[in-house]
């Protein structure tokens, strides 16, 4: 097959720019189930500790993305291609949206943060030495001695549909409060990056808000990606209605074609006169993406469409979050890719490829690329 290109510049790497070709799409299935609850009053009387100064790695405040929610503990299964009651036994990996976006951009060799709340037990340990390990700053990071760390058990199943069985009721992730928050930390930086889930419940709901607004009378882009998982809302109208309470203050959005569904009710998410409907006076950019199809693009200025990467996937967990490491980390650097569409489709390839890497490998957070594995396999596409 041949391939078309022409020359591409990532940060001053210049590579060749083909045509790439896509594998096909894959759904997501989503179950949600509660784990024994701890004690309300242990869970109530005492305030979550702080990750202390010295094991929070510092940051360039220039170009810092702070990522706002949950973190938790994935279980995959070692087995690919069957269900969760068919997994002979399971492997832990790290992730949550947010904290997964927060480590891909450090491993993309960016500056992050995460600011959430997990359990003080061993669980929370672990994810708090992952951040460290990972350059991320973790300053914001909570621990509460009343409530577990969230626990998610995936796997990708051989018709291409992925499984998610949730314990939390509640897990330390829904109990962050305002008074918890590091307003210093979230005012330093370029980028406040959060999803939806944060929004299911108090008191991390209104912990949710009052960071982005902090964030937005600092004058921090707002980025935003719904991360859908209906199972953890009380009803299908309660997520449209809480992903969409905050959809205008955010100046970057992203999000899926099957969230674009699901939003508008069964809408085609390939017309662009409904995809238009989610674009607000205030963004600055609104991605579609496409899974292995690749994404899609809005400005006030132009739109467009940037082709995927073709990979054999093993998992798809935490695709989405690696592209928008991506392409956050570009951003955090030069807003002005805004404003420039061949620098920005650029960027979107670079954001591609991040996921592409991602599928290959089981997990999310153990899977996210380095910069340098990003760009040699743009080099390599075009060999």
């Amino acid at each position: 097959m041949a391939l078309h290109s022409s020359a591409v510049c990532f940060n001053g790497v210049a590579v060749s720019r083909p045509n790439f070709v896509s594998c096909r799409r894959r759904t997501v299935k989503v179950s949600a189930f509660a784990c024994p609850p701890l004690s309300s009053v242990a869970r109530l009387s005492v305030k979550g500790k702080a990750v202390s100064d010295n094991e929070a790695p510092e940051t360039k405040d220039n170009s810092l993305v702070v990522c706002f929610g949950e973190m938790l503990i994935d279980f995959v299964p070692t087995i690919s291609g069957l269900s969760l009651a068919e997994s002979p036994a399971f492997k832990k990996a790290p992730g949550g949206a947010p904290a997964n976006v927060a480590v891909g951009i450090s491993r993309l060799g960016g500056s992050s943060a995460f600011i959430g709340k997990v359990g003080e037990d061993e669980f929370g340990y672990m994810l708090a030495d992952i951040l460290k390990e990972n350059n991320v700053n973790s300053k914001g990071m909570r621990f509460d001695p009343g409530a577990r760390t969230a626990l998610a058990f995936v796997t990708l199943r051989n018709d291409g549909e992925r499984e998610f069985m949730f314990y939390r009721n509640p897990s330390a992730d829904m109990l962050l409060e305002e008074s918890e928050l590091d307003y210093d930390l979230i005012r330093k930086a370029k980028i406040f990056h959060y999803g939806s889930i944060s929004l299911i419940t108090e008191p991390c709901k209104s912990a949710h808000i009052a960071a982005a607004k902090a964030a937005k009378d600092a004058g921090v882009i707002l980025s935003y990606d719904p991360n859908l998982r209906l199972p953890l809302w009380p009803s299908a109208e309660s997520a449209r209605e809480g992903i969409m309470s905050i959809w205008e203050t955010a100046d970057i959005v992203k999000i899926s074609e099957e969230e674009i569904s699901f939003l508008t009710k069964g809408e085609d998410p390939y017309d662009d006169a409904v995809v238009r409907k989610f674009y607000h006076p205030n963004l600055k950019l609104l991605l579609v993406t496409e899974g292995p199809d690749g994404c899609r693009y809005y400005t006030k200025d132009f739109s467009g469409r940037v082709k995927g990467l073709k990979v054999d996937a093993v998992d798809t967990t935490g695709a989405g979050d690696a592209f928008v490491a991506g392409i956050l980390s570009q951003l955090a650097v030069d807003l002005s890719l805004l404003q420039e569409e061949d620098r920005l489709r650029d960027a979107l390839k670079f954001a591609n490829a991040c996921g592409a890497l991602t599928v290959m490998e089981r997990g999310a957070i153990p899977a996210l690329p380095t910069r340098e594995a990003v760009l040699d396999t743009l080099f390599k596409s075009v060999a």
